[in-house]
């Protein structure tokens, strides 16, 4: 966005009296001051005679975005957050290509931003009221929504000062604070989204409730890859409240399939409904397909020479001593608490939606994942969307086939439709993290130094999954992910991507493809340690020739695990790191044997790296439910398919962790590295590797699958 010139602005003025927006691009003749932002964010701040409000553009799923975002605006313009109203935004034109959450880029990729859009209303607003009074602007200083002149003990409201405030030039550099000044960024400051939610006054996706609205249940193909071929709805429509029984098209990426979908006064009645139908499915040979026999498949291609992913040196050297293994990582579900859902209702051209999305900017209009308006062959302008609050994304909710599938329902009728898939829908159905299998080669020197590494990855593919004319010869680097980024510094390097062809539709889950890579690098640089007869850590450490940011949260994760200092007997400990485009953490994981032979995973120290932190307190949770996420995938079952079928349908078959499988968690976050880190997904990756290197040091037995294939406590 340009900066708009002072003149053109005060024309722009006229209509709108005493309201103030900054962050806002002019539309549809409403006055709005707009500032330079990086990397399309745009943050806004509302000043009028209701108060100030604040609009989030990342939509808040659980990660704190919408105290976060708020903090970061507020800290600069010097207002507290009880005196602001805080808002999501729905995807609208105005508000630009930054409403998305994912990647832990909300203050990864937003910090300096965010605070500058709140610096330069601070500083317009202190422009405005220092011309009213007739001083200085230097005389004048803000605090909690007030600017105050303390030489004649005078003081004005922003809300006094918007209208003047909003005729200003805005300023390009405003100056920002010294973070010692700083009074709630870096401090464990309470989240005004947490009342809403525990009260019940949070609005979720679910929660849409539209008068004169109507349910439907989806029967959708229970063969991966199937489609309808026919149905038999006279049963259905027997069914009390059923009213109408239509087909539906649904799409993700390069897939598309048609279910039928039940229309009801109620869910309960759609679904009995859904019970009734007879379907006579086109499964197009994908029910012969086994997750098994998938797998085997990946096994033979391993031994194909592959797609360079980089290079360094050369891997042909000669060693003193050769280390290879294999490692195997399955599907996993995203498992969002709040299921898929959508409520739509279609007028003619005009669609309005309510549901709970991570991409509201690609939902009306082109965006971050794409275009869904351009699916459906749908005017962007024509688009209304209402979006809640998250109940738990993962990624999951970076796609919207869901929503696509509910405007193809509703469209068939006049009413609003909710479109809910249930648990076993959500399970079921799709898309999934994809298997990632690994071939790791390494070579020590006489000196038992490491000298050469080669990681090969056997997978389907994100790109592919996503795009029908993906060149296949092409490098996914999505499928790499981290591998070559490691602050390692080993002389000779070859890693590479062997594509697996699929036609299961892939997505990403919490940290991406580093969930399923990390295991496989991090457990084979421990067993590259144990052959070079060094204590792992320490061979991490070692393997960092300067200081580097993974060097300082290594040394860090020894200082506060006491590592030096043996465990007693019967337990033990493994660490992991991981440094990816999110972030980087490293963990610690302490485990123990049970008399029937069990492990108990105990205790699990983390120190993540974050250059700057916005509220440690969300660290914290953030970083403990990452943990417990990782450890769901590293010791449940995960997705597998038998005869084209998904075989775990709900929880009882594919869990997540328990309360009484969690261990303590213990955070140490660190501020000292050299750029902003996320904090979202950073703290995932390392806890599989290390809780593997863990279990072979308590029980020298190494396990290179995932899930791990012994009995936990």
């Amino acid at each position: 966005m340009s900066l708009e010139s002072r003149r053109s602005f005060i024309k722009k003025a006229g209509a709108t009296g005493l309201t103030f927006w900054l962050g806002l691009s002019y539309v549809k003749g409403e006055s709005t001051a707009v500032i330079s932002t990086a990397k399309s964010l745009t943050p806004f701040i509302k000043i009028d005679a209701n108060g100030i409000t604040i609009f989030n553009p990342n939509p808040e799923m659980g990660q704190g975005s919408y105290q976060a975002v708020a903090s970061m605006i507020a800290e600069e313009l010097e207002v507290t957050l009880d005196q602001i109203t805080i808002k999501n935004t729905s995807g609208e034109k105005e508000f630009g290509g930054g409403q998305w959450a994912g990647g832990s880029s909300t203050v990864r990729e937003g910090y300096l931003t965010y605070r500058k859009i709140g610096a330069s209303a601070k500083e317009m607003l202190v422009k405005a009221a220092s011309q009213t009074w007739g001083v200085s602007p230097e005389s004048c200083t803000a605090k909690e929504g007030k600017v105050l002149h303390t030489a004649t003990n005078r003081f004005l409201k922003y809300e006094e000062l918007a209208e003047a405030a909003s005729l200003l030039e805005i300023p390009k550099e405003p100056k920002l604070k010294d973070p010692k000044d700083f009074k709630m960024l870096g401090k464990s400051v309470k989240r005004p989204d947490i009342p809403l939610k525990v009260t019940g006054k949070a609005e979720f996706g679910i929660d849409a409730d539209v008068p004169g609205m109507l349910y439907s249940s989806v029967e959708r193909c229970p063969v991966i890859g199937g489609t309808l071929k026919t149905f038999d709805a006279t049963a259905a429509l027997k069914v009390p409240g059923v009213v109408k029984v239509v087909s539906a098209e649904r799409v993700i990426g390069k897939y598309s399939s048609t279910g039928v979908a039940v229309i009801a006064k109620t869910y309960w009645a759609a679904i009995q409904g859904r019970k009734a139908l007879k379907i006579d499915w086109d499964t197009k040979g994908f029910e012969t397909f086994n997750s098994s026999d998938y797998e085997n498949k990946l096994r033979a291609l391993s031994k194909e020479e592959g797609i360079l992913d980089k290079q360094k040196g050369s891997v042909d050297i000669p060693v003193n001593q050769v280390v290879e293994s294999f490692y195997e990582t399955p599907m996993v579900a995203h498992h969002p608490l709040e299921p898929m859902n959508c409520t739509v209702h279609v007028k003619g051209k005009k669609v309005e939606i309510w549901t709970s999305t991570q991409v509201p900017v690609s939902v009306t209009g082109p965006g971050m994942m794409g275009s869904m308006p351009a699916v459906l062959d749908i005017n962007p302008e024509d688009i209304t969307l209402h979006a809640g609050f998250i109940g738990g994304g993962f990624g999951r909710r970076l796609y919207f086939d869901y929503i696509v599938e509910a405007i193809n329902v509703a469209k068939q009728v006049d009413s609003p439709v909710k479109v809910v898939w249930s648990r076993e829908d959500t399970t079921t159905q799709g898309p999934f993290r994809p298997m990632t299998f690994s071939k790791m080669i390494g070579g020590l020197s006489e000196k038992n130094q490491l000298v050469s590494f080669q990681h090969k990855v056997i997978s389907p593919g994100f790109m592919d999954s996503a795009m029908p004319n993906w060149d296949k010869t092409k490098l996914d680097s999505m499928m790499t992910e981290g591998i070559s980024a490691q602050e390692y510094d080993i002389p000779n390097m070859k890693n590479s991507f062997v594509f697996a062809d699929y036609h299961v539709p892939m997505a990403a889950w919490r940290s991406v493809t580093s969930s399923t890579l990390a295991f496989a690098h991090e457990c084979f640089i421990d067993e590259l340690a144990h052959k070079a007869k060094k204590d792992p850590l320490d061979f991490r450490i070692d393997l960092q020739s300067t200081n580097t940011d993974t060097k300082r949260v290594l040394k860090k994760l020894r200082e506060i695990t006491n590592w030096d200092k043996p465990l007693p007997a019967g337990k033990a400990r493994g660490v992991a790191q991981w440094d990816f485009f999110a972030g980087l953490s490293a963990q610690a994981v302490e485990v123990s044997l049970a008399k029937n032979g069990a492990v108990s995973v105990d205790k699990v120290y983390v120190v993540i790296d974050l250059g700057t932190v916005v509220n440690p307190d969300n660290v914290k949770a953030q970083v403990e439910g990452a943990v417990l996420m990782a450890l769901s995938a590293a010791i449940h079952p995960a997705i597998t398919l038998k005869n084209g079928v998904v075989e775990q349908k709900n929880f009882d078959t594919t869990p997540v962790t328990r309360m009484s499988e969690a261990p303590e968690v213990i955070v140490e976050i660190i501020t000292e590295g050299t750029k902003i880190k996320g904090v979202g997904e950073p703290g995932l990756p390392p806890f599989a590797p290390a809780l593997g290197n863990a279990i072979f040091a308590l029980t020298k037995k190494r396990l290179r699958k995932l899930p791990l294939e012994i009995d936990f406590v």
